[in-house]
Formats: C-alpha cells, structure tokens, sequence
C-alpha cells in the first residue's frame, strides 16, 4: 500500500485490492482522500483487516466513495459490522455488493458515534439437535453374570472450534470435552513404564488405529479430560502393559489451535435429542477467518463403560464375559442333572434379584467408537451468510442383526405391561402386525442413516438499539 500510494494515478475511481495479505491498522493510513481523493469504489474484500473503527475513521474521507467491498475480512465478523459501517460512511449505496436501503439506514443510525465502545468479538451460537440412525449395540452383549461386567451405553456429538488464546483458561459451564492427544499420553504415562515399553505402545497405536472392527469402524480406549480411573491391572509383561494404554482415535483429537467440544452423553434411542447449543465469544479474529475456511469436523461418538462389584480386581472385559458365560452354562446344565430341574426352577425364581445393579461398581475407562466423522463448510459464514444450516449423513452403519433383535426386545415390552394391568390376552392381530413389521427387515431392508443435525449462527445486529443494549449487557 506505501509504494502504491507513492505515485496514485490520477483521478482513479475504482481500486480493487481484495484477495491480498493486508493486515493490521497502519493499512488504513493509505485509503484516505489525500491518496485517492476521486474514488468512487474499493475493494478490500478477503484480507486480514481487523480494526473496523480505524479503517471506517479513513474511508470516511472519501466523499465520493460510493461502492465498498470489505467481506471476507476478520473485521466483518463482529456482530455490528454492516450497521456501523452503514452509519458511519452515510453516501454509501452499495455494502459487499449488497444495496444500502433507507431503512437500514435509520435503524443504525447514529451507531457510528459509539464505535470506541462497541467490542471487538465476533459471536457464534453452535445448536446440535437430534441425532438418528445409531444401532442399538446392547443387544449384542452377553448378560451380566453376577461378577460383572455390567455394561452401559452412552452417545454424543463432538466438534472442534477455535481457541481463544486472548482469553485462554476460559471456563465452559462442563460441556468441553477435550481429548488427551496420543503424544501427551505418552508423556504421561512415560514418567511410570520404562522407554521400551512406551515404544511398544507406540507401535501397537499404529497398528490399532488401521484396525477395523466387523461394523467397518475403530474402536479404541481413550482419556477424557478430567478422568482419572486406573489402569485395569499392573503386570511384569511389556506387551501387556501395552495393550491397556489408552489409544486415542485422531478423529476425537482437536485441530492444532481449536478445542474439542462435546454435548452431554445420552442413552441409546431411535431418535437420540442432544438439544444442546453453545456459544462462542472471540477476540482473536485473524485465527478464527481460518478457521471458518478450514471448517469444523462433527463426530458421533458411542461410549461403553464396563463396571464391577466393588473389591474384584478388573479384568479383560472380553475373557471375563466368556468365563462367566461359560460357567452359568455349565451350573445350569449340572443343577438340571442332579436335581431334576429344581436348581434351574430356584435361579429363574431368583433372576430379579440377580439383574439388579449392586449398588457399589467400580469403572473401566471408557471405551469409545467413532460411529461417524465428517467435515462442515463454515466459509459462507465469512462471505455474509449468518446462518449454516445442515444434515450431517454418515451413511447406514446398522446392521440387520441388531435391528431384528431390538425390534425382538422392544416388541415383548408391550406384553409386560398388558401383564401388569390384568389383560393377559392380546388384541386380535396383534401378533400378525408383529410378523409383518419384522418381515420388513428380513425383505424390504432399508436402515435410517447416521444423521446429526448441526446449525452454526453468526450473531449479528439488526439495528442501533440492539447493538447498544448488547453492549450494556
């Protein structure tokens, strides 16, 4: 801009620097009358300016400025953007090639007189709503012998947003969930095993993050920050100790420079509500424009935790469930033998009381699968759009076999409760509507997507008063 301004052709009207690496406040300095005293449009558009009050302080100069361009600049993300430049630079007809209208002009009017006052933020509201099409993984699992594990299911969107670092340490009302990446977890486990063994570790990462489970996805340990659980169980084999080190999926690692964040957890359903929405203030605005051009990533995330009776030592959740599936066969088949059925007839008398939950578990760490990633376009949000709106689809992951079994579950909930009220019989074709509904699966077999649905909403002013009584707030 300095050696432009050295010799500026005479009587210019149109200067089109847009798409260029101009930053910082000095820039302003160059756009005034005494450098371009006819111009009637500039464009600065899809540069790094952020200091909107200087910049407009300039270009108020230009008494024949009439076209302007400045979207795609950090500065135009700040929440009274339109309406203070509207006000300020009151000859303008044309704003990022949208036309000034009379009545935007008397609803911002006199906003520019409070520009020193106005924060230099942008604002971002990020609302995730329902999510469908998660297989009811629960049905596959074996049931609980009175040792454990007693498993629990639980599901919950993440995605990365930009970190603030003129106002890091900032707290966020317990919704923040960030992962500990995979070379921090060395860190932290290398002060307690010795190098040989952290690079066995390290290998068997690799090797486990190119490992695909039968549903086509990863499945790995992880940590969650603020989790604190031990290690399952300590032992003299390196390779064992580097099968329990947790494995972190780099789809739940934040970006270099952004946060993870994560909704609450919630139980399996046809239709999973997440009805959370947060939002973002930040000061740091040259970041947050690449940010936008790079995008967020949305992930849907399934976690199982296995828990125990308090006073048993943790043990591999797979060996375990076999064992005690193994040995409840081999008491049945005994106790039938022996005693003609009467210790089967006492256990099935006696079940309630072995299903229910002893009321001191101790917990694995959690185990995590990524059911869906995908990447969300965040750029319309720096050209002027306020608002991105969308359906992320990951594809069908359910399977026919965990759909048939839970329709099998859910359809005999229906017969307890017909039970209970005293009406032992069921309506007339009941059990045909039943057997065509399940014909369905095993014919016609068309599973519900993985869908999550995601809107990302740049706050902005409509007028005057809006933007000063955010102001007083």
């Amino acid at each position: 801009m300095e050696c432009l301004c050295a010799r500026p052709p005479p009587c210019l009207q149109h200067l089109g620097l847009g798409h260029n690496k101009l930053l910082g406040p000095l820039e302003s300095l160059y756009v005034t009358a005494d450098h371009w005293p006819t111009l009637v449009s500039l464009d600065l558009g899809f540069n790094n300016l952020t200091d909107l009050q200087s910049l407009i302080a300039s270009l108020s100069t230009l008494q024949h400025l009439r076209l302007l361009v400045l979207q795609g600049n950090p500065l135009a993300l700040v929440p009274y953007y339109r309406g203070f430049t509207i006000d300020s630079l009151s000859r303008l007809c044309v704003l990022d090639d949208i036309t000034v209208s009379p009545n935007e002009k008397h609803l911002f009017r006199d906003l520019g007189h409070s520009g020193d006052l106005l924060p230099r933020e942008a604002q971002f509201v990020v609302t995730i709503g329902n999510v469908r099409g998660v297989p009811d993984t629960s049905v596959l699992d074996p049931e609980p012998g009175p040792q454990g594990p007693f498993i629990t299911y639980s599901y919950y969107v993440t995605y990365d947003f930009v970190e603030d670092e003129e106002d890091e340490g900032k707290k966020y009302g317990g919704v923040l969930a960030e992962i500990v990446s995979p070379s921090l977890i060395m860190e932290q486990l290398g002060e307690e095993f010795p190098e040989e063994v952290i690079g066995e570790a390290e290998g068997s990462l690799e090797s486990g993050l190119t490992t695909q489970t039968q549903s086509g996805e990863l499945e790995e340990e992880s940590l969650v920050s603020g989790g604190s659980a031990p290690l399952p169980r300590l032992t003299d084999s390196a390779e064992e100790l580097a099968k329990l080190r947790p494995l972190t999926d780099p789809r739940l690692c934040p970006s270099p420079g952004t946060v993870l964040f994560s909704t609450v957890r919630k139980p399996w359903a046809e239709v999973i509500p997440c009805n959370y929405e947060m939002q973002h203030t930040l000061k740091d605005l040259v970041p947050l424009k690449a940010f936008l051009l790079a995008g967020t990533t949305v992930t849907v995330v399934e976690e199982k935790v296995l828990s125990w009776p308090a006073g048993l030592p943790l043990v591999d959740a797979s060996l375990s469930a076999r064992k005690g599936k193994g040995e409840k066969n081999k008491k049945d088949k005994k106790g039938t033998d022996l005693n003609g059925g009467k210790e089967a007839a006492k256990d099935q008398k006696g079940s309630k009381k072995k299903k229910e939950l002893p009321k001191d578990l101790q917990q694995d760490q959690p185990i995590l699968r990524v059911l869906g990633s995908g990447a969300v376009v965040l750029e319309p949000l720096l050209v002027g759009e306020p608002l991105v709106s969308t359906v992320c689809n990951f594809g069908v992951i359910r399977t026919l076999e965990s759909d048939r079994l839970t329709f099998l579950r859910d359809s005999k909930k229906p017969k307890k409760a017909k039970k209970e009220t005293g009406k032992s019989k069921t309506k007339p074709g009941a059990s045909e509507k039943r057997k065509s509904v399940f014909s369905m699966y095993e014919g016609d077999y068309q599973p519900e997507p993985l869908t999550v649905e995601v809107q990302i909403q740049l706050n902005q002013c409509r007028s005057a008063e809006e933007a000063i009584r955010a102001l007083s707030l």
